[in-house]
């Protein structure tokens, strides 16, 4: 099998299954809004807390995106609801007055309602028909009330599919320290401004995570090299990559880890012994443990020997350490014309960088932006940006490697010479010469010119 056949393979094997597989991780939509990850491996019971639990056989293979209600722990498919107007009416709030006994149906009865098994929808359409001033509200108040009720009371969730966009929400809603307030619009413009393709060759220092390691894996398919560059001595253990539910085989074959230590050129491992003279084994289980040494050692001088053959396309940084000091000893192992992509929380980080970078002739156009990103709310009759955002999504800083060669000729000695208007001023000198050779005449003209007069 050849290159192409055996890159074709991996990406068909990294293209992801739009239906839920036994030992995925799903992201759960639950009534309130919130957002879980969980992990549905066959014949599991999956435990939601107060929504209740469930048989993970349930959703496996079942398609995303479909909500469940859950029923002992069974699960029932809800249809999807319609969307419908919302019609105006004359009705205003100003009249309503919620006091103590607006609502006359106590939470004790509530819960007996629950433990007797009295479905959702039955206890909050009893608490509409015994509210005082329900039918006071707007049509907009009437929804939210029923949205809010639903929230509290219904047993249900929706599935939603691993994404890059709905893990990387999931994390900025959740622990936003932990991705460094990375934001999914601002990841979008890393994996652009770097030029992420399959089958690159690609660096990247990911400190947030392994969200950025997650984002150039799936825009790479399977095919290509990146190398991630971390500062422990085991492979980096990447929370984000193991929501994203890639294959452990396509990985392997695409992604390598090197430490701050291992990357230097100088580095002297200090190891045990590799290899023993045949019969000096203790046992089956040393001679095993050995193989494993070795299996490591040889991973990590091909790892080693790749990352100093250099010529690689683009290098991604999102570290919480100086990326100055990053950048100046990783970017000897980008070819021309790579592409280097540094992202930070802070805005004087980069500006700093910039200036450096913009003191070397190595970088070319060292440029720093902000993505912004505004959210609405669409409904019908009530689409408005949302009343709460995110203050920054991060800043990126974006250049481009290029030789500098010494001996290489400027761009100003190929452009042809301007051609020169001729010199039509002159000289004082010229212009006295000029003016004392117009006066002078000759005598013998002059002598001429007086007989010609009187003859």
């Amino acid at each position: 099998m050849d290159l192409g056949e055996s890159s074709s393979t991996q990406a068909a094997s990294f293209t992801k299954s739009h239906a839920i597989r036994a030992g995925d991780n799903t992201l759960l939509r639950m009534p309130t809004g919130e957002i879980r990850s969980v992990k549905l491996d066959s014949d599991s019971v999956v435990n939601l807390g107060k929504f209740g639990s469930f048989h993970a056989n349930f959703l496996i293979d079942q398609p995303y995106g479909l909500t469940h209600e859950i029923v002992g722990k069974q699960l029932i498919v809800v249809p999807p609801r319609t969307m419908e107007d919302v019609d105006d009416t004359e009705a205003t709030n100003e009249l309503i007055n919620d006091g103590q006994f607006v609502q006359p149906l106590t939470g004790l009865e509530i819960e007996a309602l629950k433990q007797s098994g009295v479905h959702a929808s039955d206890i909050i359409k009893k608490q509409i028909e015994m509210h005082a001033n329900y039918s006071l509200k707007t049509e907009y108040s009437k929804d939210k009330y029923k949205k809010r009720k639903e929230a509290k009371f219904s047993k249900s969730f929706t599935t939603i599919e691993p994404t890059l966009f709905n893990v990387c929400e999931y994390w900025f809603n959740k622990d936003h320290n932990r991705i460094r307030d990375l934001r999914v619009d601002t990841l979008s413009q890393m994996i652009n401004m770097a030029n992420i393709r399959p089958g690159g060759r690609y660096i990247a220092v990911d400190d947030a995570s392994g969200m950025v390691v997650s984002a150039i894996l799936e825009r790479m398919g399977g095919s290509g090299r990146l190398i991630t560059i971390c500062d422990v001595d085991s492979p980096p253990a990447y929370p984000v990559m193991t929501q994203m539910n890639f294959s452990k085989e396509v990985v392997s074959s695409v992604l390598a880890s090197l430490n701050w230590a291992t990357a230097e050129e100088d580095y002297m491992p200090v190891m045990a012994p590799l290899e023993l003279p045949s019969g000096q084994f203790r046992s089956e289980k040393h001679k095993t443990r050995l193989n494993k040494r070795k299996a490591v050692s040889d991973t990590l001088s091909g790892t080693r020997e790749e990352l100093f053959a250099g010529e690689f396309e683009g290098l991604i940084v999102a570290s919480e350490y100086d990326p100055f000091s990053i950048v100046e000893n990783l970017a000897p192992y980008l070819g021309g014309s790579a592409l280097l992509v540094v992202y930070s929380p802070h805005l004087q980080v980069l500006s700093d960088l910039q200036v450096k970078l913009r003191q070397n002739p190595r970088y070319l156009a060292p440029s720093v932006t902000e993505s912004w990103l505004r959210r609405y709310q669409v409904l019908p009759g009530r689409t408005h940006p949302t009343m709460s955002t995110t203050g920054t999504g991060g800043y990126l800083l974006h250049a481009i490697k290029v030789y500098d060669d010494p001996a290489a000729m400027p761009v100003v000695a190929h452009r042809r010479p301007k051609p020169r208007k001729p010199d039509t001023s002159t000289t004082d000198e010229d212009k006295t010469g000029a003016v004392s050779d117009s006066t002078e005449t000759n005598p013998q003209d002059t002598a001429g010119g007086r007989e010609d007069s009187e003859a």
